[in-house]
C-alpha cells in the first residue's frame, strides 16, 4: 500500500523511554505531556521526557517508598510526588529556592488521596475518595495554603488540562459525574450530570468504567466522550461513542452519537477536531467530524465515519538492535489534543 492509502500517521519524533519493570516505574502527566521513568523510587535516577523536549530532565531523589504519582507543575517549577494515600511531597526546581522536600497532608479526616492535578505553576488539586481539595503552593515558604474544598464520595476522576476541568465519578453505579472548573485561584462547581448506561442482564450490575470515558475540546467546545459497549445479544449494530457537551454555564447535554457498527476493544484520540476511533481486532481506525451533517432525531445527532476504516501508516522505530512498530505491545500512543489511550490496555 502507498502513502495515499493511509490518512493517519504517527509523529516523526517519538518519545522513547525504558519500559516498566520491577525496577523502573513509568508515569504519564496529561498536563505537561511528559513521561516519567522512575528507577528504584528515584534513588538511581528519574528521567522526564516530553514530545517537544530535546533535552530530557534528569535528577535523583531519595527512595522514600513506592511512587504512586509524580508530576511537574506547569513550567516545571515544582515537582510533586505521591508516595502514600495521605500525603504529597514537593520539591522546588526554581533557582535560588530551597530544594528540600516539604509535605502536605490531605485535610479530610480518614480520606485517601486518589491522585492530584496541577492547574497552574503554583496551584494543585488533591482528589480523595471523600472529595476535592484545592491548594496554592508557596515555594518560598515551602508550604501550601488551602484555597477551597468540597466533600463528596469519589470513585475515580479525570482531568482535562486544556479546559482545566476535573470530572469526579460518584454514586454506586459510578455514572453520575460532578465537574469542577479551575481558573486563577478559583474553583467553580458545575452542574452534575448522569451518563446513560446500556441495558445489562439482571445477573450483572452495570457501572461506568473510567476506561470508557474521555474528555476533549472539539471545535472550541468541551465534550465528555463515553464509549458505550452494547451486548452482542441485543439488536444493536455495535458499540458507539456518545458525546455530552459540557458548557461553562448550564447543564451538560447529550449532543452526538458516533456509530461504530462493530464490537470489540477500542481506543480514542481527538486530532485536529476530528474524533479518531481505533479498533483492536482489525487494527484499523475510523474518523468522525462533528461539523458534518448527521441524522438528527430531535435531540441527538447520529454520525457515521467520514471515510472507510484504514490502518495507521506503518512506522518503524529502531530500538537497541531491534525494530519496534505501532503494533508492539510496548508501544503507546498519546493524543495531541488530550485523549490519551495506551494501546496495550484497550477498553
Amino acid at each position: 500500500m502507498g502513502e495515499e492509502d493511509y490518512y493517519l500517521e504517527l509523529c516523526e519524533r517519538p518519545v522513547q523511554f525504558e519500559k516498566a519493570n520491577p525496577v523502573n516505574c513509568v508515569f504519564f502527566d496529561e498536563a505537561n505531556k511528559q513521561v516519567f521513568a522512575v528507577r528504584s523510587g528515584g534513588a538511581t535516577g528519574v528521567v522526564v521526557k516530553g514530545p517537544d523536549d530535546r533535552n530530557p530532565i534528569s535528577f535523583r531523589m531519595d527512595d522514600k517508598g513506592e511512587v504512586k504519582c509524580i508530576k511537574f507543575s506547569l513550567e516545571n517549577k515544582i515537582l510533586a510526588v505521591q508516595r502514600t494515600s495521605k500525603t504529597v511531597d514537593f520539591c522546588n526546581f526554581i533557582p535560588d529556592n530551597s530544594q528540600l522536600e516539604y509535605t502536605q497532608e490531605c485535610k479530610t479526616k480518614n480520606a485517601n488521596i486518589l491522585g492530584f492535578c496541577w492547574t497552574s505553576s503554583t496551584e494543585i488539586v488533591f482528589i480523595t475518595d471523600q472529595g476535592i481539595e484545592f491548594y496554592q503552593v508557596l515555594p518560598e515558604k515551602r508550604s501550601l495554603k488551602l484555597l477551597k474544598s468540597h466533600n463528596l464520595n469519589v470513585n475515580w476522576y479525570m482531568y482535562c488540562p486544556e479546559s482545566a476541568v476535573i470530572l469526579l465519578s460518584t454514586t454506586v453505579l459510578e455514572n453520575v459525574l460532578q465537574p469542577f472548573h479551575f481558573r486563577a485561584g478559583t474553583m467553580s462547581k458545575l452542574p452534575k450530570f448522569e451518563i446513560e448506561l446500556p441495558a445489562a442482564p439482571k445477573s450483572t450490575k452495570p457501572s461506568l468504567s473510567e476506561r470508557d470515558i474521555a474528555m476533549a475540546t472539539i471545535y472550541g467546545q468541551l465534550y465528555v466522550l463515553f464509549l458505550r459497549h452494547h451486548s452482542r445479544t441485543s439488536n444493536s449494530t455495535g458499540a458507539e461513542v456518545v458525546l455530552y457537551h459540557l458548557p461553562r454555564e448550564g447543564a451538560c447535554k447529550k449532543m452526538h452519537i458516533l456509530k461504530l457498527n462493530r464490537t470489540g476493544k477500542f481506543a480514542l484520540n481527538v486530532v485536529d477536531n476530528l474524533v479518531v476511533v481505533h479498533h483492536q481486532d482489525t487494527e484499523t481506525s475510523v474518523i468522525f467530524d462533528l461539523k458534518l451533517r448527521g441524522e438528527f432525531d430531535g435531540s441527538v445527532t447520529f454520525h457515521h465515519p467520514v471515510l472507510p476504516a484504514r490502518s495507521i501508516q506503518p512506522y518503524q522505530i529502531p530500538i537497541a538492535g531491534k525494530t519496534g512498530s505501532a503494533e508492539d505491545p510496548n508501544f503507546c500512543i498519546f493524543g495531541r489534543d488530550g485523549v490519551l489511550p495506551c494501546w496495550p490496555d484497550w477498553s
